[in-house]
Protein backbone atom coordinates (compact mmCIF):
# COMPACT_ATOMS: atom_id res chain seq x y z
CA UNK A 1 0.00 0.00 0.00
CA UNK A 2 2.84 2.38 0.84
CA UNK A 3 4.48 1.66 -2.53
CA UNK A 4 1.24 2.40 -4.38
CA UNK A 5 0.70 5.65 -2.47
CA UNK A 6 4.21 6.84 -3.29
CA UNK A 7 3.78 5.92 -6.96
CA UNK A 8 0.53 7.87 -7.14
CA UNK A 9 2.01 10.90 -5.38
CA UNK A 10 5.16 10.95 -7.49
CA UNK A 11 3.34 10.59 -10.78
CA UNK A 12 0.69 13.13 -9.94
CA UNK A 13 3.36 15.62 -8.91
CA UNK A 14 4.54 15.52 -12.51
CA UNK A 15 1.10 16.08 -14.00
CA UNK A 16 -0.39 19.50 -14.63
CA UNK A 17 -3.95 20.65 -14.31
CA UNK A 18 -5.71 20.96 -17.61
CA UNK A 19 -8.76 20.16 -19.64
CA UNK A 20 -9.45 18.00 -22.63
CA UNK A 21 -10.80 18.79 -26.02
CA UNK A 22 -14.40 19.67 -25.18
CA UNK A 23 -17.10 20.36 -22.63
CA UNK A 24 -19.01 17.67 -20.73
CA UNK A 25 -22.18 19.66 -21.38
CA UNK A 26 -21.82 19.89 -25.14
CA UNK A 27 -23.93 17.96 -27.68
CA UNK A 28 -22.90 14.40 -28.41
CA UNK A 29 -20.81 13.89 -31.51
CA UNK A 30 -22.30 12.07 -34.49
CA UNK A 31 -18.82 11.21 -35.71
CA UNK A 32 -16.90 8.11 -34.57
CA UNK A 33 -15.62 8.48 -31.00
CA UNK A 34 -13.25 6.18 -29.08
CA UNK A 35 -13.24 6.09 -25.29
CA UNK A 36 -10.77 4.30 -23.02
CA UNK A 37 -12.21 2.72 -19.88
CA UNK A 38 -10.01 1.32 -17.11
CA UNK A 39 -10.85 -0.84 -14.10
CA UNK A 40 -9.36 -3.38 -11.70
CA UNK A 41 -10.78 -6.77 -10.80
CA UNK A 42 -10.79 -10.51 -11.38
CA UNK A 43 -11.72 -12.45 -14.51
CA UNK A 44 -15.42 -12.60 -13.71
CA UNK A 45 -15.58 -8.81 -13.46
CA UNK A 46 -13.75 -8.48 -16.77
CA UNK A 47 -16.25 -10.75 -18.51
CA UNK A 48 -19.26 -8.93 -17.10
CA UNK A 49 -17.78 -5.52 -17.89
CA UNK A 50 -17.15 -6.51 -21.51
CA UNK A 51 -20.80 -7.56 -21.75
CA UNK A 52 -21.77 -4.09 -20.54
CA UNK A 53 -19.45 -2.43 -23.05
CA UNK A 54 -21.03 -4.48 -25.84
CA UNK A 55 -24.51 -3.36 -24.76
CA UNK A 56 -23.45 0.29 -24.80
CA UNK A 57 -21.80 0.05 -28.23
CA UNK A 58 -24.91 -1.59 -29.64
CA UNK A 59 -26.98 1.34 -28.35
CA UNK A 60 -24.47 3.98 -29.51
CA UNK A 61 -22.76 2.49 -32.60
CA UNK A 62 -20.60 5.56 -33.25
CA UNK A 63 -18.89 5.20 -29.83
CA UNK A 64 -16.19 2.57 -29.34
CA UNK A 65 -15.14 1.73 -25.78
CA UNK A 66 -11.74 0.12 -25.29
CA UNK A 67 -11.32 -1.69 -22.00
CA UNK A 68 -8.08 -1.65 -20.00
CA UNK A 69 -8.06 -3.83 -16.88
CA UNK A 70 -5.48 -4.93 -14.33
CA UNK A 71 -5.14 -6.33 -10.82
CA UNK A 72 -5.28 -3.94 -7.85
CA UNK A 73 -1.56 -3.21 -7.47
CA UNK A 74 -0.74 -2.93 -11.16
CA UNK A 75 -3.80 -0.78 -11.69
CA UNK A 76 -2.69 2.13 -9.52
CA UNK A 77 0.87 2.20 -10.80
CA UNK A 78 -0.43 2.19 -14.39
CA UNK A 79 -3.02 4.89 -13.71
CA UNK A 80 -0.50 7.17 -12.03
CA UNK A 81 1.88 6.77 -14.96
CA UNK A 82 -0.74 7.52 -17.62
CA UNK A 83 -2.04 10.55 -15.71
CA UNK A 84 1.49 11.94 -15.38
CA UNK A 85 2.00 11.44 -19.11
CA UNK A 86 -1.29 13.24 -19.90
CA UNK A 87 -2.56 9.99 -21.39
CA UNK A 88 -5.18 9.02 -18.81
CA UNK A 89 -8.14 6.81 -19.79
CA UNK A 90 -11.41 8.69 -20.29
CA UNK A 91 -13.40 6.71 -17.71
CA UNK A 92 -11.66 5.62 -14.53
CA UNK A 93 -12.74 3.15 -11.86
CA UNK A 94 -11.66 5.07 -8.74
CA UNK A 95 -11.17 4.12 -5.08
CA UNK A 96 -11.89 6.26 -2.02
CA UNK A 97 -8.30 6.05 -0.79
CA UNK A 98 -7.00 7.83 -3.89
CA UNK A 99 -9.90 10.08 -4.84
CA UNK A 100 -8.51 13.20 -3.14
CA UNK A 101 -5.05 12.58 -4.58
CA UNK A 102 -6.38 12.70 -8.13
CA UNK A 103 -9.14 15.27 -7.62
CA UNK A 104 -6.97 17.84 -5.85
CA UNK A 105 -4.30 17.63 -8.58
CA UNK A 106 -6.85 18.48 -11.27
CA UNK A 107 -6.80 15.02 -12.86
CA UNK A 108 -10.56 14.43 -12.61
CA UNK A 109 -13.55 16.12 -14.21
CA UNK A 110 -16.10 17.90 -12.03
CA UNK A 111 -19.16 15.74 -12.74
CA UNK A 112 -21.35 18.71 -11.86
CA UNK A 113 -20.49 19.98 -15.34
CA UNK A 114 -21.82 16.79 -16.93
CA UNK A 115 -25.45 16.82 -15.78
CA UNK A 116 -26.75 17.14 -19.35
CA UNK A 117 -25.68 13.54 -20.00
CA UNK A 118 -25.17 12.14 -16.50
CA UNK A 119 -28.19 11.87 -14.19
CA UNK A 120 -28.04 11.21 -10.44
CA UNK A 121 -31.70 11.50 -9.40
CA UNK A 122 -31.81 7.89 -8.16
CA UNK A 123 -28.84 8.32 -5.78
CA UNK A 124 -29.26 9.38 -2.14
CA UNK A 125 -27.45 12.60 -1.28
CA UNK A 126 -25.56 10.76 1.47
CA UNK A 127 -24.26 8.39 -1.22
CA UNK A 128 -23.37 11.16 -3.66
CA UNK A 129 -21.51 13.04 -0.93
CA UNK A 130 -19.00 10.19 -0.67
CA UNK A 131 -17.62 11.37 -4.03
CA UNK A 132 -17.35 15.06 -3.16
CA UNK A 133 -13.95 16.72 -2.72
CA UNK A 134 -13.79 20.39 -1.77
CA UNK A 135 -17.40 20.92 -2.73
CA UNK A 136 -17.25 19.32 -6.19
CA UNK A 137 -18.55 15.93 -7.36
CA UNK A 138 -15.46 14.24 -8.75
CA UNK A 139 -16.76 10.68 -8.46
CA UNK A 140 -20.02 8.77 -8.63
CA UNK A 141 -20.35 5.83 -6.23
CA UNK A 142 -20.90 2.50 -7.96
CA UNK A 143 -21.75 0.25 -5.02
CA UNK A 144 -22.24 0.89 -1.33
CA UNK A 145 -21.41 -0.88 1.91
CA UNK A 146 -21.91 -0.04 5.55
CA UNK A 147 -20.26 -1.36 8.69
CA UNK A 148 -21.97 -4.16 10.60
CA UNK A 149 -21.64 -7.00 13.05
CA UNK A 150 -21.79 -10.49 11.56
CA UNK A 151 -23.23 -13.00 14.04
CA UNK A 152 -22.96 -16.78 13.71
CA UNK A 153 -26.46 -17.77 14.80
CA UNK A 154 -25.66 -21.51 14.59
CA UNK A 155 -22.84 -21.05 17.13
CA UNK A 156 -25.02 -18.95 19.41
CA UNK A 157 -27.80 -21.56 19.28
CA UNK A 158 -25.30 -24.34 19.92
CA UNK A 159 -24.02 -22.55 23.02
CA UNK A 160 -27.58 -21.60 24.06
CA UNK A 161 -26.83 -17.88 23.99
CA UNK A 162 -29.58 -15.49 22.97
CA UNK A 163 -29.07 -13.26 19.95
CA UNK A 164 -28.61 -9.71 21.29
CA UNK A 165 -31.06 -6.91 20.56
CA UNK A 166 -29.15 -4.91 17.99
CA UNK A 167 -31.61 -2.05 18.19
CA UNK A 168 -30.49 -1.10 21.69
CA UNK A 169 -27.17 -2.74 22.53
CA UNK A 170 -24.05 -0.85 23.60
CA UNK A 171 -20.37 -1.71 23.32
CA UNK A 172 -20.56 -2.94 26.93
CA UNK A 173 -23.37 -5.29 25.87
CA UNK A 174 -21.23 -6.44 22.94
CA UNK A 175 -18.44 -7.30 25.37
CA UNK A 176 -20.84 -9.10 27.74
CA UNK A 177 -22.27 -11.30 24.99
CA UNK A 178 -18.77 -12.01 23.78
CA UNK A 179 -17.74 -13.02 27.30
CA UNK A 180 -20.69 -15.44 27.55
CA UNK A 181 -19.66 -17.07 24.28
CA UNK A 182 -15.99 -17.36 25.24
CA UNK A 183 -16.84 -18.99 28.59
CA UNK A 184 -19.34 -21.37 27.01
CA UNK A 185 -16.95 -22.12 24.14
CA UNK A 186 -14.46 -23.85 26.40
CA UNK A 187 -11.42 -22.27 24.81
CA UNK A 188 -12.32 -23.37 21.28
CA UNK A 189 -14.61 -20.46 20.45
CA UNK A 190 -14.19 -16.81 21.35
CA UNK A 191 -17.09 -14.41 21.52
CA UNK A 192 -15.57 -11.66 19.39
CA UNK A 193 -13.21 -11.65 16.46
CA UNK A 194 -10.67 -8.94 17.23
CA UNK A 195 -10.92 -5.71 15.28
CA UNK A 196 -8.82 -2.58 15.07
CA UNK A 197 -7.14 -3.19 11.73
CA UNK A 198 -9.22 -1.07 9.40
CA UNK A 199 -10.44 2.50 9.05
CA UNK A 200 -14.07 1.41 9.22
CA UNK A 201 -14.06 0.47 12.90
CA UNK A 202 -12.04 3.56 13.86
CA UNK A 203 -14.34 5.81 11.84
CA UNK A 204 -17.40 4.38 13.59
CA UNK A 205 -15.82 4.72 17.04
CA UNK A 206 -14.88 8.35 16.40
CA UNK A 207 -18.29 9.26 14.97
CA UNK A 208 -20.14 7.67 17.89
CA UNK A 209 -18.07 9.88 20.18
CA UNK A 210 -19.00 13.02 18.26
CA UNK A 211 -15.66 13.25 16.47
CA UNK A 212 -14.28 12.64 12.98
CA UNK A 213 -11.01 11.24 11.68
CA UNK A 214 -10.43 14.29 9.47
CA UNK A 215 -11.73 17.84 9.38
CA UNK A 216 -12.94 19.59 6.23
CA UNK A 217 -9.43 20.88 5.54
CA UNK A 218 -8.06 17.33 5.56
CA UNK A 219 -6.24 17.55 8.88
CA UNK A 220 -6.32 14.72 11.44
CA UNK A 221 -9.09 15.79 13.82
CA UNK A 222 -9.85 12.82 16.07
CA UNK A 223 -9.04 13.65 19.74
CA UNK A 224 -6.38 11.66 21.56
CA UNK A 225 -8.77 10.55 24.30
CA UNK A 226 -11.21 9.08 21.75
CA UNK A 227 -8.39 7.13 20.11
CA UNK A 228 -7.11 5.98 23.49
CA UNK A 229 -10.59 4.72 24.35
CA UNK A 230 -10.70 2.75 21.10
CA UNK A 231 -7.42 0.97 21.76
CA UNK A 232 -8.27 0.45 25.44
CA UNK A 233 -11.46 -1.35 24.43
CA UNK A 234 -9.64 -3.57 21.92
CA UNK A 235 -6.90 -4.40 24.42
CA UNK A 236 -9.46 -5.29 27.10
CA UNK A 237 -11.27 -7.69 24.76
CA UNK A 238 -8.04 -9.64 24.35
CA UNK A 239 -6.96 -9.49 28.00
CA UNK A 240 -10.32 -10.79 29.24
CA UNK A 241 -10.51 -13.61 26.69
CA UNK A 242 -13.51 -12.15 24.90
CA UNK A 243 -11.28 -11.95 21.81
CA UNK A 244 -8.41 -14.29 20.86
CA UNK A 245 -4.88 -13.92 22.20
CA UNK A 246 -2.83 -11.23 20.42
CA UNK A 247 -0.69 -13.76 18.53
CA UNK A 248 -3.79 -15.45 17.10
CA UNK A 249 -5.40 -12.11 16.29
CA UNK A 250 -2.34 -10.84 14.41
CA UNK A 251 -2.02 -14.06 12.43
CA UNK A 252 -5.66 -13.91 11.34
CA UNK A 253 -5.49 -10.20 10.57
CA UNK A 254 -2.66 -10.88 8.14
CA UNK A 255 -4.56 -13.66 6.39
CA UNK A 256 -7.40 -13.79 3.90
CA UNK A 257 -11.10 -13.52 4.70
CA UNK A 258 -11.32 -17.33 4.64
CA UNK A 259 -8.84 -17.50 7.54
CA UNK A 260 -10.75 -15.11 9.79
CA UNK A 261 -12.41 -16.11 13.04
CA UNK A 262 -15.83 -15.59 11.46
CA UNK A 263 -15.10 -17.69 8.37
CA UNK A 264 -13.58 -20.55 10.40
CA UNK A 265 -16.37 -20.51 13.03
CA UNK A 266 -13.84 -19.69 15.74
CA UNK A 267 -15.63 -16.46 16.77
CA UNK A 268 -19.36 -15.83 17.10
CA UNK A 269 -19.33 -12.07 16.46
CA UNK A 270 -17.20 -10.01 14.12
CA UNK A 271 -17.04 -6.52 12.61
CA UNK A 272 -17.38 -6.57 8.82
CA UNK A 273 -18.71 -4.56 5.91
CA UNK A 274 -22.19 -5.88 5.16
CA UNK A 275 -21.21 -6.77 1.59
CA UNK A 276 -18.71 -9.34 2.89
CA UNK A 277 -21.57 -11.47 4.24
CA UNK A 278 -21.94 -13.78 1.17
CA UNK A 279 -18.22 -14.66 1.13
CA UNK A 280 -18.19 -15.25 4.89
CA UNK A 281 -21.29 -17.45 4.69
CA UNK A 282 -19.75 -19.55 1.92
CA UNK A 283 -16.54 -20.03 3.91
CA UNK A 284 -18.32 -20.64 7.21
CA UNK A 285 -20.97 -23.08 6.03
CA UNK A 286 -23.15 -21.94 8.92
CA UNK A 287 -26.02 -19.50 9.32
CA UNK A 288 -24.84 -15.91 9.64
CA UNK A 289 -26.85 -12.78 10.35
CA UNK A 290 -26.10 -9.08 10.03
CA UNK A 291 -26.62 -7.03 13.18
CA UNK A 292 -26.60 -3.26 13.59
CA UNK A 293 -23.58 -1.76 15.29
CA UNK A 294 -23.36 -1.55 19.08
CA UNK A 295 -23.46 2.00 20.42
CA UNK A 296 -25.68 3.45 17.70
CA UNK A 297 -28.69 3.85 19.98
CA UNK A 298 -26.52 5.72 22.53
CA UNK A 299 -24.91 8.04 19.95
CA UNK A 300 -26.38 11.51 19.40
CA UNK A 301 -26.55 10.90 15.63
CA UNK A 302 -25.97 7.87 13.36
CA UNK A 303 -22.31 6.95 13.13
CA UNK A 304 -22.97 4.37 10.41
CA UNK A 305 -22.17 5.69 6.95
CA UNK A 306 -22.08 4.64 3.32
CA UNK A 307 -18.71 3.46 2.04
CA UNK A 308 -18.41 3.23 -1.74
CA UNK A 309 -17.11 -0.05 -3.09
CA UNK A 310 -15.61 2.07 -5.87
CA UNK A 311 -16.51 5.05 -8.04
CA UNK A 312 -16.79 6.11 -11.67
CA UNK A 313 -14.66 9.16 -12.49
CA UNK A 314 -13.83 10.92 -15.76
CA UNK A 315 -10.42 12.28 -16.70
CA UNK A 316 -10.27 16.06 -16.81
CA UNK A 317 -8.22 15.68 -19.98
CA UNK A 318 -10.70 13.52 -21.85
CA UNK A 319 -11.11 14.70 -25.43
CA UNK A 320 -14.69 13.43 -25.34
CA UNK A 321 -16.11 14.39 -21.92
CA UNK A 322 -19.74 14.44 -23.12
CA UNK A 323 -19.51 10.89 -24.47
CA UNK A 324 -17.61 9.79 -21.36
CA UNK A 325 -20.42 11.22 -19.21
CA UNK A 326 -22.96 9.35 -21.35
CA UNK A 327 -21.10 6.09 -20.78
CA UNK A 328 -20.94 6.69 -17.00
CA UNK A 329 -24.68 7.43 -17.07
CA UNK A 330 -25.21 4.08 -18.80
CA UNK A 331 -23.09 2.30 -16.18
CA UNK A 332 -24.85 4.04 -13.30
CA UNK A 333 -28.48 4.10 -14.41
CA UNK A 334 -29.12 1.30 -16.90
CA UNK A 335 -31.25 -1.66 -15.88
CA UNK A 336 -29.39 -3.71 -18.51
CA UNK A 337 -26.10 -3.03 -16.77
CA UNK A 338 -27.53 -3.85 -13.33
CA UNK A 339 -28.85 -7.18 -14.62
CA UNK A 340 -25.37 -8.10 -15.85
CA UNK A 341 -23.27 -6.79 -12.96
CA UNK A 342 -25.68 -7.60 -10.08
CA UNK A 343 -23.43 -7.18 -6.99
CA UNK A 344 -20.04 -7.74 -8.65
CA UNK A 345 -19.09 -4.12 -7.92
CA UNK A 346 -21.08 -3.97 -4.69
CA UNK A 347 -24.72 -3.36 -3.86
CA UNK A 348 -25.82 -0.70 -6.36
CA UNK A 349 -25.72 2.86 -5.06
CA UNK A 350 -28.59 3.64 -7.42
CA UNK A 351 -31.64 2.99 -5.22
CA UNK A 352 -33.93 2.21 -8.16
CA UNK A 353 -31.58 -0.43 -9.55
CA UNK A 354 -30.93 -1.84 -6.09
CA UNK A 355 -34.63 -2.59 -5.71
CA UNK A 356 -34.88 -3.94 -9.26
CA UNK A 357 -32.17 -6.59 -8.89
CA UNK A 358 -33.24 -7.76 -5.40
CA UNK A 359 -35.35 -10.71 -6.67
CA UNK A 360 -32.36 -11.99 -8.64
CA UNK A 361 -29.98 -12.13 -5.69
CA UNK A 362 -29.00 -15.11 -3.58
CA UNK A 363 -29.93 -15.37 0.10
CA UNK A 364 -26.93 -13.56 1.54
CA UNK A 365 -26.56 -10.95 -1.20
CA UNK A 366 -30.22 -10.14 -0.62
CA UNK A 367 -29.66 -9.95 3.15
CA UNK A 368 -26.76 -7.55 2.60
CA UNK A 369 -28.89 -5.34 0.35
CA UNK A 370 -31.78 -5.32 2.83
CA UNK A 371 -29.39 -4.42 5.63
CA UNK A 372 -28.10 -1.46 3.63
CA UNK A 373 -31.66 -0.18 3.23
CA UNK A 374 -32.53 -0.74 6.90
CA UNK A 375 -29.62 1.06 8.57
CA UNK A 376 -29.81 4.73 9.46
CA UNK A 377 -26.71 6.42 8.12
CA UNK A 378 -25.16 9.77 8.96
CA UNK A 379 -23.46 12.26 6.71
CA UNK A 380 -20.54 10.95 4.69
CA UNK A 381 -17.12 11.25 6.34
CA UNK A 382 -14.62 13.55 4.71
CA UNK A 383 -12.94 11.70 1.83
CA UNK A 384 -9.53 10.32 2.84
CA UNK A 385 -7.14 13.27 2.35
CA UNK A 386 -4.31 13.29 -0.12
CA UNK A 387 -1.39 11.53 1.59
CA UNK A 388 -3.50 9.50 4.04
CA UNK A 389 -3.98 6.41 1.86
CA UNK A 390 -1.66 4.46 4.20
CA UNK A 391 -4.05 4.94 7.13
CA UNK A 392 -4.91 1.27 7.54
CA UNK A 393 -1.28 0.22 7.71
CA UNK A 394 -0.77 2.82 10.45
CA UNK A 395 -3.87 1.65 12.36
CA UNK A 396 -2.77 -1.99 12.12
CA UNK A 397 0.71 -1.24 13.43
CA UNK A 398 -0.58 0.67 16.45
CA UNK A 399 -3.17 -1.99 17.26
CA UNK A 400 -0.41 -4.60 17.28
CA UNK A 401 1.71 -2.41 19.56
CA UNK A 402 -1.15 -2.06 22.04
CA UNK A 403 -2.13 -5.75 21.96
CA UNK A 404 1.44 -6.80 22.71
CA UNK A 405 1.77 -4.12 25.44
CA UNK A 406 4.55 -2.33 23.60
CA UNK A 407 2.49 0.87 23.70
CA UNK A 408 -0.21 2.11 26.01
CA UNK A 409 -3.46 3.18 24.33
CA UNK A 410 -2.53 6.77 25.17
CA UNK A 411 0.88 6.43 23.53
CA UNK A 412 -0.67 4.81 20.47
CA UNK A 413 -3.18 7.64 20.15
CA UNK A 414 -0.51 10.34 20.25
CA UNK A 415 1.78 8.48 17.86
CA UNK A 416 -1.04 7.71 15.41
CA UNK A 417 -2.04 11.37 15.08
CA UNK A 418 1.56 12.52 14.63
CA UNK A 419 2.38 9.88 12.02
CA UNK A 420 -0.79 10.23 9.97
CA UNK A 421 -0.58 14.04 9.94
CA UNK A 422 3.02 13.82 8.78
CA UNK A 423 1.91 11.63 5.87
CA UNK A 424 -0.70 14.22 4.87
CA UNK A 425 1.69 17.16 5.25
CA UNK A 426 4.31 15.39 3.16
CA UNK A 427 1.98 14.62 0.25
Amino acid sequence: MRKIALAVAAALALSACGTGGGSAGQELSKDPVTLRFTWWGADERHKRTQQVIDLFQKKYPNITVKGEFKDWNGYWESLATTVAANDAPDIIQMDELYLSSYAERGALLDLGTATKHLKTADFDKTALDTGVVKGKQYALPVGLATYSIVANTDLLDQLKIKLPDDGTWSWDDFKKVGDEVSKAGGGKITGVQSFGFDAGSLNIWARQHGAALFDDAGKVAVPEDVLAGYWTYIRDLAKTGVAPAPSVTIERAGGSLDQSGTATNASALGTWWNTQLPSLATASGQKLKLLKLPGESQASSPAAYFKPSMYWSISSRSKHPAEAALFVDFLANSQEVADVMLTDRGIPANTKLRAAIAPKLGEYDKAAAEYLDSVKVGTAPRVTPNGASTIEAIIKRHTEEVLFDRQTPEQAAKSFITELQAEIDGA
